[in-house]
Protein backbone atom coordinates (compact mmCIF):
# COMPACT_ATOMS: atom_id res chain seq x y z
CA UNK A 1 0.00 0.00 0.00
CA UNK A 2 1.16 3.53 -0.96
CA UNK A 3 1.94 6.45 1.82
CA UNK A 4 -0.95 7.75 -0.15
CA UNK A 5 -3.46 5.61 0.35
CA UNK A 6 -2.39 4.64 4.04
CA UNK A 7 -3.20 8.91 4.52
CA UNK A 8 -6.33 8.35 2.85
CA UNK A 9 -7.62 5.57 5.32
CA UNK A 10 -6.07 7.27 8.30
CA UNK A 11 -8.16 10.97 7.01
CA UNK A 12 -11.25 8.26 6.14
CA UNK A 13 -11.33 6.97 9.84
CA UNK A 14 -10.97 10.30 11.20
CA UNK A 15 -14.12 11.70 9.45
CA UNK A 16 -16.06 8.40 10.36
CA UNK A 17 -14.53 9.09 14.14
CA UNK A 18 -17.20 12.23 13.77
CA UNK A 19 -19.88 10.36 12.84
CA UNK A 20 -19.79 7.78 15.89
CA UNK A 21 -21.04 9.13 19.16
CA UNK A 22 -19.25 8.93 22.21
CA UNK A 23 -20.64 8.43 26.48
CA UNK A 24 -19.01 8.96 29.32
CA UNK A 25 -20.33 8.20 32.87
CA UNK A 26 -18.37 10.64 35.88
CA UNK A 27 -18.15 9.78 39.47
CA UNK A 28 -19.60 13.35 40.29
CA UNK A 29 -18.31 13.57 44.09
CA UNK A 30 -15.84 12.03 46.45
CA UNK A 31 -17.92 9.47 48.06
CA UNK A 32 -18.92 7.93 45.16
CA UNK A 33 -14.87 8.08 43.89
CA UNK A 34 -14.34 6.14 46.96
CA UNK A 35 -16.76 3.52 46.54
CA UNK A 36 -14.87 2.89 43.70
CA UNK A 37 -11.30 2.05 44.73
CA UNK A 38 -12.13 -1.07 46.11
CA UNK A 39 -12.13 -2.33 42.69
CA UNK A 40 -8.20 -3.73 41.82
CA UNK A 41 -9.07 -2.49 37.85
CA UNK A 42 -10.39 1.34 38.34
CA UNK A 43 -6.93 2.98 37.46
CA UNK A 44 -7.13 6.37 39.72
CA UNK A 45 -6.57 6.78 43.40
CA UNK A 46 -7.62 10.68 43.64
CA UNK A 47 -10.87 12.02 42.60
CA UNK A 48 -9.06 15.75 41.76
CA UNK A 49 -6.62 13.67 39.23
CA UNK A 50 -9.27 11.64 38.26
CA UNK A 51 -11.88 14.70 37.13
CA UNK A 52 -8.99 16.49 35.69
CA UNK A 53 -8.19 13.31 33.04
CA UNK A 54 -11.57 12.94 32.29
CA UNK A 55 -11.89 16.78 31.48
CA UNK A 56 -8.74 15.94 29.21
CA UNK A 57 -10.37 13.29 27.74
CA UNK A 58 -13.70 15.06 27.16
CA UNK A 59 -11.80 18.17 25.78
CA UNK A 60 -9.95 15.79 23.19
CA UNK A 61 -13.01 14.22 21.87
CA UNK A 62 -15.08 18.02 21.45
CA UNK A 63 -11.79 19.33 19.74
CA UNK A 64 -11.99 16.06 17.12
CA UNK A 65 -15.63 16.61 16.50
CA UNK A 66 -17.15 13.82 18.43
CA UNK A 67 -20.70 14.54 20.42
CA UNK A 68 -20.13 13.39 24.35
CA UNK A 69 -23.11 12.76 26.05
CA UNK A 70 -22.58 12.89 29.89
CA UNK A 71 -24.06 10.88 32.56
CA UNK A 72 -23.31 10.17 36.41
CA UNK A 73 -21.84 6.94 37.43
CA UNK A 74 -23.50 5.34 40.53
CA UNK A 75 -21.95 2.53 42.10
CA UNK A 76 -24.57 1.09 43.82
CA UNK A 77 -26.57 1.30 40.92
CA UNK A 78 -23.88 -0.29 38.56
CA UNK A 79 -23.44 -3.35 41.60
CA UNK A 80 -26.75 -4.23 40.96
CA UNK A 81 -26.59 -4.10 37.43
CA UNK A 82 -23.62 -6.30 37.52
CA UNK A 83 -25.76 -8.46 40.08
CA UNK A 84 -28.52 -8.75 37.53
CA UNK A 85 -26.61 -9.39 34.60
CA UNK A 86 -23.79 -11.93 36.35
CA UNK A 87 -21.04 -9.88 35.45
CA UNK A 88 -17.95 -9.07 37.16
CA UNK A 89 -17.69 -5.45 38.53
CA UNK A 90 -14.31 -5.28 38.41
CA UNK A 91 -13.74 -5.49 34.60
CA UNK A 92 -13.51 -2.17 32.59
CA UNK A 93 -15.64 -4.04 29.84
CA UNK A 94 -18.87 -4.24 32.75
CA UNK A 95 -17.92 -0.36 33.80
CA UNK A 96 -18.36 0.38 30.25
CA UNK A 97 -21.53 -1.99 29.59
CA UNK A 98 -22.76 0.58 32.59
CA UNK A 99 -22.00 3.33 30.91
CA UNK A 100 -23.79 2.98 27.90
CA UNK A 101 -26.96 1.71 29.84
CA UNK A 102 -27.01 4.76 32.04
CA UNK A 103 -26.64 7.09 28.62
CA UNK A 104 -29.84 5.36 27.37
CA UNK A 105 -32.23 5.31 30.39
CA UNK A 106 -30.55 7.82 32.50
CA UNK A 107 -29.94 11.60 33.52
CA UNK A 108 -27.72 13.00 30.30
CA UNK A 109 -26.16 16.15 28.91
CA UNK A 110 -24.28 16.93 26.18
CA UNK A 111 -20.75 18.18 26.36
CA UNK A 112 -19.82 21.37 24.88
CA UNK A 113 -16.48 22.18 25.83
CA UNK A 114 -17.47 23.80 29.60
CA UNK A 115 -15.35 22.77 32.41
CA UNK A 116 -16.94 19.92 34.67
CA UNK A 117 -17.06 22.46 37.73
CA UNK A 118 -19.72 23.72 35.60
CA UNK A 119 -21.42 20.61 33.82
CA UNK A 120 -21.59 18.56 36.85
CA UNK A 121 -24.19 20.84 39.10
CA UNK A 122 -26.26 20.72 35.29
CA UNK A 123 -25.57 17.14 35.34
CA UNK A 124 -26.71 16.50 39.51
CA UNK A 125 -29.87 19.06 38.55
CA UNK A 126 -31.08 16.73 35.77
CA UNK A 127 -30.87 13.74 37.84
CA UNK A 128 -32.76 15.00 40.29
CA UNK A 129 -35.16 16.14 37.94
CA UNK A 130 -35.55 12.34 36.59
CA UNK A 131 -35.44 10.93 39.56
CA UNK A 132 -38.57 12.81 40.87
CA UNK A 133 -40.43 12.72 37.24
CA UNK A 134 -40.36 8.62 37.87
CA UNK A 135 -40.89 8.45 41.32
CA UNK A 136 -44.37 11.08 40.67
CA UNK A 137 -45.42 9.34 37.41
CA UNK A 138 -44.99 5.60 39.36
CA UNK A 139 -47.41 6.92 42.10
CA UNK A 140 -49.86 8.27 39.81
CA UNK A 141 -49.64 4.89 38.10
CA UNK A 142 -50.47 3.35 41.53
CA UNK A 143 -53.37 5.43 41.90
CA UNK A 144 -56.05 3.63 40.33
CA UNK A 145 -59.73 4.49 39.67
CA UNK A 146 -62.08 5.69 42.12
CA UNK A 147 -64.02 3.25 43.62
CA UNK A 148 -66.97 5.86 43.86
CA UNK A 149 -67.42 6.57 39.77
CA UNK A 150 -64.61 4.77 38.43
CA UNK A 151 -62.63 7.36 36.83
CA UNK A 152 -58.88 7.37 36.46
CA UNK A 153 -57.60 9.42 39.79
CA UNK A 154 -54.41 10.29 38.06
CA UNK A 155 -55.87 11.70 34.84
CA UNK A 156 -58.10 13.84 36.78
CA UNK A 157 -55.33 14.76 39.40
CA UNK A 158 -53.25 15.85 36.63
CA UNK A 159 -55.64 18.26 34.88
CA UNK A 160 -56.63 19.76 38.55
CA UNK A 161 -52.69 20.24 38.93
CA UNK A 162 -52.62 21.88 35.40
CA UNK A 163 -55.36 24.24 36.88
CA UNK A 164 -54.03 25.12 39.69
CA UNK A 165 -50.36 26.21 38.31
CA UNK A 166 -51.87 28.11 35.75
CA UNK A 167 -54.10 30.06 38.40
CA UNK A 168 -50.82 30.47 40.68
CA UNK A 169 -48.88 32.04 38.06
CA UNK A 170 -51.23 34.06 36.78
CA UNK A 171 -52.34 35.32 40.59
CA UNK A 172 -48.23 35.97 41.16
CA UNK A 173 -48.32 38.32 38.20
CA UNK A 174 -44.67 40.05 36.61
CA UNK A 175 -41.60 38.76 38.45
CA UNK A 176 -39.28 36.34 38.45
CA UNK A 177 -40.41 33.25 40.20
CA UNK A 178 -39.40 30.48 41.93
CA UNK A 179 -41.87 28.04 42.91
CA UNK A 180 -41.16 24.61 44.99
CA UNK A 181 -43.70 21.59 45.32
CA UNK A 182 -43.24 19.35 48.07
CA UNK A 183 -45.30 16.10 48.44
CA UNK A 184 -45.13 13.65 51.19
CA UNK A 185 -45.36 10.46 49.13
CA UNK A 186 -42.27 8.09 49.98
CA UNK A 187 -39.01 8.50 51.49
CA UNK A 188 -37.50 10.93 50.21
CA UNK A 189 -40.52 13.13 49.62
CA UNK A 190 -41.56 14.21 46.19
CA UNK A 191 -39.62 17.21 45.25
CA UNK A 192 -40.52 19.69 41.89
CA UNK A 193 -38.94 23.03 41.08
CA UNK A 194 -40.13 24.93 38.61
CA UNK A 195 -38.90 28.56 36.99
CA UNK A 196 -41.34 30.81 35.50
CA UNK A 197 -40.47 34.41 33.94
CA UNK A 198 -43.51 37.10 33.86
CA UNK A 199 -42.23 40.40 32.61
CA UNK A 200 -44.48 43.20 32.28
CA UNK A 201 -46.46 42.95 29.36
CA UNK A 202 -44.63 39.94 27.82
CA UNK A 203 -45.69 36.27 27.73
CA UNK A 204 -44.92 34.21 30.37
CA UNK A 205 -41.67 32.10 30.15
CA UNK A 206 -41.46 28.60 31.17
CA UNK A 207 -39.61 25.33 30.79
CA UNK A 208 -41.80 22.42 29.37
CA UNK A 209 -39.53 19.43 30.89
CA UNK A 210 -39.64 21.48 34.18
CA UNK A 211 -43.73 22.37 33.94
CA UNK A 212 -44.40 18.88 33.60
CA UNK A 213 -42.47 17.56 35.88
CA UNK A 214 -43.82 19.98 38.77
CA UNK A 215 -47.69 19.02 38.01
CA UNK A 216 -46.67 15.43 37.88
CA UNK A 217 -45.53 15.86 41.71
CA UNK A 218 -48.58 18.38 42.17
CA UNK A 219 -50.56 15.71 40.82
CA UNK A 220 -49.61 12.76 42.51
CA UNK A 221 -50.11 14.84 45.92
CA UNK A 222 -53.50 15.82 44.83
CA UNK A 223 -54.19 11.75 43.94
CA UNK A 224 -52.69 10.33 47.02
CA UNK A 225 -54.31 13.40 49.52
CA UNK A 226 -51.03 13.35 51.23
CA UNK A 227 -49.84 16.25 52.89
CA UNK A 228 -47.95 19.16 51.07
CA UNK A 229 -47.13 22.07 49.80
CA UNK A 230 -45.86 24.85 47.65
CA UNK A 231 -43.62 27.98 48.22
CA UNK A 232 -42.82 30.85 45.66
CA UNK A 233 -40.10 33.15 46.02
CA UNK A 234 -40.75 36.16 43.27
CA UNK A 235 -38.24 38.91 42.40
CA UNK A 236 -39.56 41.99 41.27
CA UNK A 237 -38.18 45.34 40.67
CA UNK A 238 -34.93 46.54 39.66
CA UNK A 239 -33.85 46.10 43.52
CA UNK A 240 -34.30 42.60 43.41
CA UNK A 241 -36.83 42.43 46.14
CA UNK A 242 -38.28 38.92 47.19
CA UNK A 243 -41.91 37.42 48.69
CA UNK A 244 -42.17 34.60 49.82
CA UNK A 245 -45.84 33.07 49.22
CA UNK A 246 -47.14 29.40 50.57
CA UNK A 247 -50.13 26.62 50.27
CA UNK A 248 -50.82 23.57 51.77
CA UNK A 249 -52.45 20.99 49.82
CA UNK A 250 -56.22 20.47 51.26
CA UNK A 251 -58.57 18.46 49.76
CA UNK A 252 -56.45 18.17 46.09
CA UNK A 253 -55.95 21.50 46.29
CA UNK A 254 -53.62 24.57 47.15
CA UNK A 255 -54.92 25.87 50.46
CA UNK A 256 -53.24 29.73 50.44
CA UNK A 257 -51.21 30.08 54.20
CA UNK A 258 -51.27 33.20 56.18
CA UNK A 259 -48.31 35.28 56.55
CA UNK A 260 -47.72 33.59 59.96
CA UNK A 261 -47.90 30.30 58.24
CA UNK A 262 -45.48 31.03 55.53
CA UNK A 263 -43.05 32.48 58.30
CA UNK A 264 -43.00 29.41 59.99
CA UNK A 265 -42.91 27.06 57.04
CA UNK A 266 -40.23 28.92 55.41
CA UNK A 267 -38.07 29.29 58.47
CA UNK A 268 -38.05 26.01 59.81
CA UNK A 269 -35.63 23.42 59.25
CA UNK A 270 -36.97 20.74 57.78
CA UNK A 271 -34.90 17.84 59.03
CA UNK A 272 -34.56 19.12 62.24
CA UNK A 273 -37.26 20.98 63.14
CA UNK A 274 -35.06 24.21 64.56
CA UNK A 275 -35.80 27.77 63.33
CA UNK A 276 -33.55 29.29 60.42
CA UNK A 277 -33.15 33.23 60.61
CA UNK A 278 -35.07 35.84 58.19
CA UNK A 279 -33.49 36.42 55.13
CA UNK A 280 -33.20 40.48 55.27
CA UNK A 281 -34.82 41.97 52.23
CA UNK A 282 -37.59 39.41 51.84
CA UNK A 283 -41.41 39.64 53.04
CA UNK A 284 -43.05 36.73 54.22
CA UNK A 285 -46.53 37.30 52.42
CA UNK A 286 -49.70 34.79 52.88
CA UNK A 287 -50.76 33.19 49.85
CA UNK A 288 -53.07 34.18 46.97
CA UNK A 289 -56.44 32.39 47.25
CA UNK A 290 -57.14 30.26 44.41
CA UNK A 291 -60.27 28.86 43.09
CA UNK A 292 -61.07 24.67 43.30
CA UNK A 293 -62.67 23.51 40.31
CA UNK A 294 -65.76 20.83 41.30
CA UNK A 295 -63.43 17.71 42.67
CA UNK A 296 -65.53 14.29 40.97
CA UNK A 297 -63.65 12.23 43.74
CA UNK A 298 -64.32 13.89 46.56
CA UNK A 299 -68.04 12.31 48.48
CA UNK A 300 -69.25 12.48 51.60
Amino acid sequence: MTSTAKYTDHSARRKLRREVPSTAAVLADEQDFRAMRRYRTFPFDDHRSYLQQMEHLLRTLASQGVLTTISLFDPAAYETYCADLALDPDRPESRSRYTAEVARTGATLTYQGEPLTQLLPLLLEEADRQATWDHASAVLARAGDCPECGEDLARTAFARATQALQQLLEALGSGTHHLVCSVAAGDPPLLAVLHATAPDGARLQLDESETLIFCTALAAGFALRTPGGIVSRTTTGPDGHDTVRGWALHDSWPRALNAAEVFTAYCTDADTGDPIPPEHGVDYAPGLPLTSPPDPHHHD
